[in-house]
Formats: structure tokens, sequence, C-alpha cells
């Protein structure tokens, strides 16, 4: 197994390389469930214990995915993190294309007590597990109130019931994280894109913040959608194509700084071997950050 680390104050330990759960649901490419769950198992037994997923990616295929391989291993092997602010209902036929995959079911905002519940209710049954460990409330960023005065007293009630063992939020801007960090008992949060070789806006606020108060920091989409692993000709950086100067290449040819004291664990997610069709960019699909 890969080295870990704890999150937060808690008795959940982290590898530090996870397996990010966003492509694994064919979201904006179209991976084979196969591949999924093969890449899935590879991972596992090259040392990785740290898996992330959310009901949006792949509008619950990436936790089916899941848990077509971790409801065969131990329950205390792993750690497993997924999203809450979200819920899945039966696709309206009149929507329009999104640019998604094609899908059954639609992604829908919920922040209420209610929805927080339902949400993790259904990603149980996805997962076929019968818990979860760390709990992030998802991409908040035009809810902050309600995800502050109704989603976060709800996951601080199930973390002292024991439901989930840590709670954090997860999100691709640092500002309301910080925010978040300062108002609430976070174990953890997860950011995505802000620390990388490209974009390190996390680095000045969030993760001193997060230092200090004793939050550990998930870092995700540490490749900035894939730019930083490819020749920057057909990858994305920041959801729109890299080209016009956008993206700032310098920073891609030095090295890395040593990892940050907050930063416990770094998530990527995997495509796969072969080429997939991408359905980003034919309409409004929403974003993801895992």
């Amino acid at each position: 197994m890969l080295e870990t680390d704890r999150i937060g104050s808690t008795d959940v330990s982290v590898t530090q390389l996870g397996l990010g759960g966003a492509p694994l649901g064919a979201h904006l490419f179209d991976v084979e469930e196969s591949e999924a769950v093969a890449l899935i198992s590879r991972a596992f037994e090259l040392g990785v214990r740290y898996f992330d997923t959310a009901p949006l990616y792949g509008f619950g295929r990436s936790q089916c995915r899941y848990g077509h391989v971790l409801a065969e291993v131990s329950r205390n092997e792993f750690v497993i993190s997924t999203k809450v602010g979200r819920v899945l209902v039966p696709s309206d036929g009149d929507t329009p294309d999104d640019g998604l995959v094609p899908h059954d079911l639609d992604a829908v905002f919920d922040f209420s007590r209610d929805g927080v519940l339902r949400s993790l209710e259904d990603s149980l049954k996805r997962l076929n597990l019968d818990r979860v460990d760390i709990a992030f409330i998802y991409d908040p960023d035009n809810h902050y109130e309600q995800a502050l005065e109704e989603t976060y007293p709800t996951l601080a009630e199930l973390r002292s019931q024991g439901v989930v063992k840590a709670i954090g939020a997860g999100m691709n801007q640092w500002q309301m994280l910080a925010r978040f960090v300062q108002e609430c008992d976070f174990d953890c949060v997860l950011i995505a894109g802000r620390y990388t070789l490209i974009d390190r806006s996390a680095l000045s606020v969030l993760l001193p913040l997060c230092q200090e108060r004793g939050t550990s920091v998930v870092l995700g989409g540490p490749y900035n959608r894939g730019v930083l692993a490819s020749d920057l000709s057909r990858e994305t950086y920041n959801y729109t194509p890299p080209g016009g100067g956008d993206v700032p290449l310098r920073p891609v040819r030095r090295a890395a700084q040593g990892r940050r004291p907050a930063v416990r664990v770094v998530t990527s997610g995997g495509r796969g071997h072969h080429p997939r069709r991408s359905y980003a960019g034919r309409g409004r699909g929403e974003r993801s950050n895992g």
C-alpha cells in the first residue's frame, strides 16, 4: 500500500495518491464499464486506497462502477468519499443536448437536509456499500448560505452519529472554501485545479488557513483537466481549449515545489488506454471537479 496521511483529527487515513471518479463514470468521455472496472482494480493492486466519486460523475455510473470492485474488498481496506448537493432524477426527454455522454438521469442541485440524506442514501445503494468515509458539500458556488445553514449542520450531525467519519466541501474555487474553513468545523476540503503547476491561486490564502486550522486538503484535478499531461494540442484548461495563450507554459516546464503541510492526498482520474469520443463542447454540460 502507498504511504498514508490522516484526515484532520479523525481516524481516517488516506493514501497520498487517490483515484478520482469523474472520468470513470463516462461523464465527458465515453468509457466502457469493463475498462473503468479494470482501472479501479489495477489502482487497488498498485496500493491506492483512497477513492473519490459523486452522483454527478456519469450521473451515477461512477458510483456503480466503484461498487462493482469495492464491494468485493474488505470494507476496512479502503477509504471512499462522495459528495452531496445534487440528487439524481429521471431525465426530461425534452431537455436540450447538454454536451455530455448520453444519460437517463439528470443531476439537480439540492442542498436541503432532505436532499443531503437522499443523496447519501442513493449513493450507498449505487456503491453497494453500507457507509462512506468522507462527505463533501459539492459546488455550492451559488448556494453558500443554504450550504452553511442547512447542508453543513446536517453533515455535522451525521458525523457526530458516526454515519460518516469526516466532512468538508469540494469546489473549483478557493475563495469560498476559505470562507467555509473559517466558519465551519471541517475535517478537510477538496480543491480542484487551484494548486497545480499552472494555477497556484490556492497557495497564498487557502493552504495556510487550512494548515492553521488543522483542516486537511485533498487536491483534485492536478493536471488541470488533462492539459498538464498532454502536448497542449487536444486537452482543455479550465474547461476551455488551451489556445490563444491561455495556458502559461513556463510553470509547466519547471519542477513542482514540495508538498504543502496541509495537503494530504492528490486525486487523479484516468480515462484508460484508448482515446474515447468526447461529448464536451456541444452544449451546456455541468463541470466536475474530480
